[in-house]
Protein backbone atom coordinates (compact mmCIF):
# COMPACT_ATOMS: atom_id res chain seq x y z
CA UNK A 1 0.00 0.00 0.00
CA UNK A 2 1.42 3.39 -1.00
CA UNK A 3 2.36 5.76 1.80
CA UNK A 4 0.68 8.90 0.52
CA UNK A 5 0.63 10.42 4.03
CA UNK A 6 4.40 10.28 4.27
CA UNK A 7 4.84 11.85 0.83
CA UNK A 8 2.37 14.65 1.65
CA UNK A 9 4.13 15.36 4.96
CA UNK A 10 7.51 15.44 3.19
CA UNK A 11 6.24 17.85 0.52
CA UNK A 12 4.61 20.06 3.19
CA UNK A 13 8.05 20.34 4.85
CA UNK A 14 9.49 21.25 1.42
CA UNK A 15 11.90 18.30 1.49
CA UNK A 16 13.01 16.19 -1.46
CA UNK A 17 13.33 12.43 -1.06
CA UNK A 18 17.11 12.91 -1.00
CA UNK A 19 16.92 15.56 1.74
CA UNK A 20 14.68 13.40 3.94
CA UNK A 21 16.92 10.39 3.30
CA UNK A 22 19.97 12.35 4.48
CA UNK A 23 18.14 13.46 7.63
CA UNK A 24 17.26 9.88 8.60
CA UNK A 25 20.41 8.15 7.35
CA UNK A 26 19.11 6.08 4.44
CA UNK A 27 19.29 6.29 0.64
CA UNK A 28 16.90 8.32 -1.50
CA UNK A 29 15.83 5.03 -3.06
CA UNK A 30 14.73 3.73 0.35
CA UNK A 31 12.49 6.77 0.88
CA UNK A 32 11.05 6.31 -2.62
CA UNK A 33 10.33 2.63 -1.97
CA UNK A 34 8.63 3.40 1.36
CA UNK A 35 6.42 5.98 -0.38
CA UNK A 36 5.57 3.42 -3.08
CA UNK A 37 4.73 0.82 -0.46
CA UNK A 38 7.48 -1.50 -1.72
CA UNK A 39 9.66 -1.36 1.40
CA UNK A 40 8.63 -2.01 4.98
CA UNK A 41 10.80 0.22 7.20
CA UNK A 42 11.99 -0.82 10.65
CA UNK A 43 10.35 0.78 13.67
CA UNK A 44 13.55 2.77 14.28
CA UNK A 45 13.40 4.17 10.73
CA UNK A 46 9.68 4.96 11.08
CA UNK A 47 10.42 6.92 14.27
CA UNK A 48 13.30 8.81 12.60
CA UNK A 49 11.05 9.73 9.66
CA UNK A 50 8.31 10.90 12.03
CA UNK A 51 10.76 13.10 13.96
CA UNK A 52 12.16 14.58 10.74
CA UNK A 53 8.65 15.38 9.49
CA UNK A 54 7.24 16.48 12.90
CA UNK A 55 4.54 13.80 12.75
CA UNK A 56 3.49 10.86 14.91
CA UNK A 57 3.63 7.19 13.97
CA UNK A 58 -0.17 7.25 13.75
CA UNK A 59 -0.06 10.27 11.41
CA UNK A 60 2.22 8.57 8.89
CA UNK A 61 2.02 4.82 9.29
CA UNK A 62 -1.37 3.86 10.71
CA UNK A 63 -3.53 2.25 8.03
CA UNK A 64 -7.21 3.16 8.11
CA UNK A 65 -9.59 0.25 7.65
Amino acid sequence: MKNIKMKVARVEKDLSQAQLAKLVGVSRQTIGLIELGKYNPSLALCIAICKALSKTLDDLFWEEE
